[in-house]
């Protein structure tokens, strides 16, 4: 299949499925380019044969728009489980929460400066337009039903999430996606369905700490596999990995990853997708940030290769554009069946409200306009943090080179020690993520995470010189 023919096939696709409706606009062609890394001969031809199929309308001065098609009536997606293996008891026991729950307790401190805080500035999220469309959907009866967010959740919202999918490059079945209350109910629902208490599961090192909570929650052990700043997973190791252990499965963050902000390269992707179709291993992917890249086009997604329905997709608006409503989504792949279970006997339901009143943003006030604007002002501040961090932290000081996202991984000379420096800077008013929140096996104690996404301000600059001293002293 040519790039024009497996586009147009995608499109006609996301159309018979409902998530294209009739009368909706298409991305224009330069915007359907830049999102799929096509040319615009490649989408032209593609819109071109959409239109002699009867598929889509070109309107002079205004673009292309889907015309009226029969789709196809809506059945269950299979349910396909696998059991899970069970692991040779070799990695650790994770037990990292009330570490986590106490830093995060300290970074709500009024008038702390938040360089340790996981979340974006909430000053950056469009709050008020989406507060008034949960306000007026609100005063509708129907909005208080319980049972309309049982799930998988409210169509209106999955089929806006399957269509930005289907813009950034990725074929979204709308059938297989359970809305879940933020990232972190998909992640522990994904991983539920596909491992068992005892079993082991391999993560990437350092990690994000909320792959490590669900691994505690569940009785699980955690392996850690060596992760490269820039490349991602080192998918030789974990191969070896599979040779030696029996692991359930291997939870990843391939695109902006925290706390090293890597994008991992498409083609090391590939191989990952590859290496899980060899030995039947479940991929759990964590894309929170994935919305968040910096230059011209996001990373394509490990969902986006597989062909065998092992990568389980977990993502949320949290981070990308609002953190107050936890409206998060799962792609769970061959065991969505399973997940939309567990997702009913864990919690119930979704709350409707925030999931209709993000639906009708994303349709009407325009996401992508809103993403370009953080994008730009989270790369222009990654470099003014990186440029602080070199003139006020100790020599030896190294920090990650961050791809997309919000944060920074900062590796602080030999011997200086993380928790002694984020109780020190606390006293003093400054939060800092200690690096041993980012390991079962407390590894990372010479590192700190920073956040580089609230407005730069003398205060930031000062807080970065105070934690550079406290550094310093730490480190003789």
């Amino acid at each position: 299949m040519t790039l024009y023919e497996k586009l147009a096939h995608d499109i006609e696709t996301s159309i018979r499925r409902g998530v294209l409706r009739a009368g909706e606009r298409l991305p224009s062609v330069r915007e359907a380019s830049t999102n799929q890394g096509l040319s615009i001969t490649t989408v032209l031809r593609a819109y071109g044969r959409l239109e002699s199929r009867g598929l889509i309308e070109s309107r002079p001065q205004s673009g292309y728009f889907v015309r009226a098609v029969e789709t196809p009536r809506r059945r269950a997606a299979p349910g396909l489980d696998l059991e899970p293996t069970r692991p040779v008891p070799t990695s650790a026991h994770v037990d990292v929460s009330r570490l986590v729950l106490s830093t995060l307790r300290s970074i709500g401190t009024h008038d702390a400066v938040p360089l340790g805080s996981p979340y974006p500035d909430p000053s950056r999220f469009p709050f008020e337009k989406i507060n008034r469309y949960a306000y007026a959907i609100g005063k509708r009866q129907e909005a208080w039903r319980v049972t309309e967010g049982l799930p998988p959740g409210d169509a209106d919202l999955i089929r806006q999430i399957a269509r930005r999918h289907v813009e950034n490059g990725m074929e979204v079945d709308p059938r297989e996606m359970i809305v879940t209350v933020g990232a972190t109910e998909a992640i522990n629902l994904c991983l539920q369905a596909v491992a068992r208490v005892g079993d082991t599961v391999a993560v990437e090192s350092p990690t994000f700490y909320a792959m490590l909570h669900a691994i505690e929650r569940l009785g699980m052990r955690a392996i850690e596999v060596p992760t490269h700043p820039e490349h991602g997973i080192d998918v030789d190791a974990l191969a070896a990995l599979l040779d030696g252990h029996r692991i359930a499965a291997c939870m990843v963050m391939p695109n902006f990853q925290n706390p090293l902000g890597f994008r991992m390269p498409d083609e090391r992707k590939g191989a990952l997708v590859d290496l899980a179709a060899r030995h039947e291993l479940p991929l759990i992917e964590n894309d929170v940030y994935g919305e968040l890249y910096y230059g011209k086009a996001r990373g394509g997604t490990l969902k986006a290769l597989d062909t065998h329905g092992l990568v389980l997709y977990c993502a949320s608006f949290s981070k990308s554009l609002t953190a107050a409503y936890r409206v998060g989504w799962a792609l769970p792949g061959r065991w969505r069946d399973q997940v939309e279970k567990l997702k009913f006997l864990n919690t119930l339901t979704t709350a409707v409200i925030p999931q209709r009143a993000i639906a009708a943003y994303l349709e009407h006030d325009g996401y992508e306009r809103h993403l370009r604007a953080v994008r730009r002002l989270y790369e222009q501040q990654a470099g003014m943090m990186r440029a602080a961090v070199a003139r006020h932290f100790p020599r030896g000081t190294r920090t990650s080179h961050p791809a997309g996202g919000y944060v920074l991984w900062v590796e602080l000379p030999e011997g200086a020690d993380s928790m002694a420096i984020y109780h020190a800077a606390l006293e003093r008013g400054i939060t800092v993520g200690p690096g041993t929140m980012f390991s079962a096996t407390d590894r990372y104690r010479h590192f700190i995470r920073l956040n580089y996404s609230y407005a730069w301000s003398p205060e930031i600059e000062g807080a970065l010189r105070t934690v550079g001293r406290l550094a310093a002293s730490a480190a003789r």
